[in-house]
């Protein structure tokens, strides 16, 4: 025992200010300065509620957060808010919760709503929140990173901004640096779920699948099961062609409101990834029911542009375009609206495409991946249209230092399309070896690619470019890559069909 402290209020309204008494106190004991006691006084009250039950409530949200239920964590801050209107923390816990649901709106809404009441907060939450605004309403990853910085060095033993910086470098598409910062995270908070189920999605991002696998067989060994710990599972087994291991996870999440709608859209991605078009539009239209009996209307909309940029991408451009309609129905959240703008950029309506485009630049012009990731990529494949090949490439430049990241969340995975359309512009301007570089970027990100669409057609499209160098050994195992992964494919598939009749004339 180092140092002991107790208090007795005089009834449940005192009892966050004796609290808040006790711990300077038992602070003082501890050993801790004089001048930091003073620089950090603010009381209990002001820097969370001054409500002992809207503290409570909060509490639990947090702790459901930690754990990985998202669900219940917006349960438990929507009644800490209604309690207390002005608890700043709640608001940034709320705006987490909605992120990692991709209801990107309702995490804007509620960010903003914290950074208006972040003067009432500790240093160390003043922090959080204000990262969290700049995360869901600027979009400035450059100024969120220089803050998750400044927090870490100013709380070197705060696991939040390590977890938070271990995503940001995953958006970036520095994996490396991503993992580094889920490990420190990991070391200094591994009791949680979702600790776990960072560091496994870390790990397989730089496609180290066993130590992931290993990561998230530990926390079901402790009891630490999670929906975010089931939707890191799912493709890891993807990737580890574990169709058992897929199948536990949707039975897993089966009934789950909230969960769900994400383990079903993952099978209609699967699906697709294997040519199986029917079965992919079947669990594309469960998800977006799910997601909507949940109350998630943006991540249904965002299942259904996931659906039409397939559509798209496969050749189907008047169900692309049907698609991207009910998605814009339902949400013209950041992420729904480029997906809908690129599948309308693939599907050849390119001026509605490029409306949408550039009026994301309107709406967040701080954004950092609107910017240099979803708007260039837009443009580029508008110019493909008309054959403006340079233009295209040009477009694609401002690009690079962003387009290896992972983007999209909530089952709607949006990365490496810059390289896709680059490659694609590659093949358009006859530029073979270039074009299989950029396609074998791809292939080499399985881990951050995972099941898009756009894994499988890498192959396809490798063995353009190879065609193109007049390699014809190479084009031809190419081409046998992807025809062995569609083997099942619904055969009237437009790309389908015309991978086969080019394969033919390699013969």
């Amino acid at each position: 025992m180092l140092a002991e402290e107790q208090v007795t209020a005089s009834g449940k309204e005192q009892v966050l200010k004796a609290l808040s008494e006790a711990a300077v106190e038992l602070r003082r004991k501890l050993g801790e300065s004089l001048s930091t006691v003073e620089k950090f006084d603010t009381p209990l009250a002001q820097a969370t509620t001054p409500s002992l039950e809207a503290l409570k409530a909060f509490s639990l949200g947090a702790k459901a957060l930690g754990g990985g239920d998202y669900t219940a964590s917006i349960t438990a801050f929507q009644r800490a808010i209604a309690i207390d209107p002005n608890f700043a923390l709640a608001y940034s816990g709320l705006s987490a919760n909605y992120g990692n649901l991709a209801e990107g709106s309702l995490a804007l809404e509620n960010a903003k709503k914290a950074y208006e009441l972040r003067e009432r907060v500790t240093e160390r939450e003043k922090f959080a929140i204000e990262c969290a605004y700049y995360v869901a309403v600027t979009g400035d990853l450059e100024k969120t990173r220089q803050t998750y910085e400044i927090w870490a060095q100013a709380y070197p033993r705060d696991a939040g901004s390590h977890f938070n910086l271990a995503n940001l470098y995953d958006n970036l598409g520095q994996y490396e640096k991503g993992l580094t910062e889920a490990r420190e995270s990991f070391r200094l908070s591994s009791e949680e779920s979702l600790d776990y189920a960072y560091l496994a999605f870390s790990y397989s991002m730089l496609n180290r699948l066993e130590e992931a696998r290993a990561t998230a067989e530990e926390a079901l060994a402790k009891s630490l099961d999670s929906p975010s710990l089931r939707t890191t599972m799912y493709p890891l087994a993807f990737l580890q062609n574990d169709r058992a291991g897929m199948a536990e996870q949707v039975a897993w999440a089966a009934g789950k409101p909230g969960v769900e709608d994400v383990l079903v859209v993952m099978e209609a991605d699967t699906a697709a990834y294997f040519g199986q078009l029917g079965k992919a539009r079947e669990f594309s239209r469960r998800s977006v029911d799910s997601a909507e009996r949940a109350k998630k209307r943006e991540a249904a909309a965002s299942y259904e542009a996931d659906a039409a940029l397939r559509e798209a991408l496969f050749g189907n451009a008047d169900l692309a375009r049907q698609r991207a309609a009910a998605a814009l129905d339902l949400s013209r959240g950041r992420d729904v609206q480029f997906g809908v703008s690129l599948a309308l950029a693939f599907a050849g309506r390119a001026a509605q495409a490029q409306q949408l485009a550039e009026g994301l630049v309107k709406r967040f012009p701080e954004s950092t991946i609107v910017r240099f990731y979803y708007v260039p990529t837009v443009r580029a494949q508008v110019a493909l249209d008309s054959n403006g090949t340079a233009k295209a490439l040009e477009a694609l430049q401002t690009t690079a230092p962003y387009e290896l990241g992972a983007q999209g969340n909530g089952g709607f995975g949006i990365s490496l399309y810059p390289v896709y359309v680059r490659g694609q512009a590659y093949l358009a301007a006859r530029r073979g070896k270039e074009a299989a570089v950029e396609f074998q970027k791809i292939l080499d990100h399985r881990g951050v690619v995972c099941n898009e669409a756009i894994g499988a057609l890498a192959h396809l499209q490798i063995g353009r470019a190879y065609i193109l160098q007049g390699d014809t050994a190479k084009a031809k195992a190419a081409y046998q890559d992807f025809l062995t992964l569609w083997k099942d494919a619904d055969r009237d598939i437009p790309i389908l069909k015309q991978a086969k009749a080019e394969y033919a004339k390699l013969q």
